[in-house]
């Protein structure tokens, strides 16, 4: 019974410590208001403040720059196994990160425009139901589609999802031009094909008179489909791609279930020729590796 009355006692002290805490919290951001109106005027932030800027920019730069995660780690390994080898390594790592890195931004890239194209053509037929006139109804859609995809100069800029071809499109659609020679000069740049098939479909509309809208609905529902498919290939490739980095991982589990045996494997690889003849050979193996599991899955990922 004593026990009980003395935790109720710990936790109600507990409780009322929580609660002064609470109150001078809430409390300090007036008291240091009305102190900066009334008393002490403008107060200096505080120095902590002042880290913050440039964390945040080290951050921003950190994700930027991804590839030079390399160098840390290096310099970690040069240090623990007492050699230059791991400099050279991380030296030639980082161009290779950074290709490898912006190849998938260009595919990410590429996947972006063709949703974006899907967009367009979706966003066309509405403005051509609601009765707008077809070229009207392609800046709209221009338009819209500008809007969801922010440019990196500050805001959105009416088609330069586009690229070079922006401008021509732009002209045509407003003054009349030739909007299926624009659309097709656009579907060179890299995920925009399906502009093909939007000219293609302004051409059979304009020559035969056949219903723009309809044309440009199917062309919507097969690249809708096209993206479901690449979806649910992707969905289905995701275990290939665990088994390759598990297959790249092993090694470096290798290493750390050696150093926790006690058996240096960073001194007998770094310092010893039979030891740098087990690196080179196990490195060009483990690059080969991974170079024929990622094209074995990339195969299956291409249509």
């Amino acid at each position: 019974m004593t026990g009980g009355v003395q935790g109720s006692a710990i936790h109600l002290a507990a409780l009322c410590a929580g609660a002064a805490v609470w109150l001078v919290a809430i409390r300090e951001p007036g008291v240091r208001r009305a102190r900066v109106l009334f008393v002490d005027g403008p107060v200096e932030p505080r120095p902590g403040w002042r880290l913050w800027p440039s964390l945040l920019r080290a951050r921003k730069l950190a994700g930027e720059r991804r590839e030079w995660w390399c160098v840390p780690v290096a310099v970690l390994l040069a240090v623990l196994g007492e050699s230059v080898l791991p400099l050279l390594a991380g030296a030639v790592a980082v161009p290779l990160v950074r290709r490898w890195l912006r190849g998938r931004a260009r595919r990410r890239q590429r996947e972006r425009a063709a949703d974006t194209v899907a967009a367009l053509c979706g966003a066309v037929v509405g403005e051509l139901r609601a009765g707008q006139e077809p070229g009207q109804a392609l800046l709209a859609g221009l338009r819209e589609c500008a809007a969801a995809e922010p440019q990196a100069g500050g805001g959105p800029g009416v088609g330069a999802w586009l690229g070079d071809a922006e401008a021509a499109v732009l002209a045509a659609a407003r003054f009349g031009g030739d909007v299926p020679a624009a659309l097709r000069r656009a579907a060179d740049g890299p995920g925009l094909e399906g502009l093909s098939g939007m000219a293609a479909c302004w051409r059979v509309a304009v020559d035969g008179g056949a219903g723009l809208a309809a044309g440009l609905d199917r062309l919507e529902t097969a690249l809708r489909a096209d993206r479901r498919r690449r979806e649910e290939l992707r969905a289905q490739l995701a275990g290939a791609w665990s088994t390759v980095v598990v297959l790249a991982l092993l090694p470096v589990a290798g290493l750390g279930l050696g150093a926790a045996l006690g058996a240096e494997p960073l001194r007998v690889l770094l310092h010893t020729p039979g030891g740098l003849l087990c690196l080179v050979v196990g490195g060009f193996l483990e690059a080969a590796g991974l170079f024929w599991a990622c094209r074995i899955v990339r195969g299956g990922e291409a249509p």
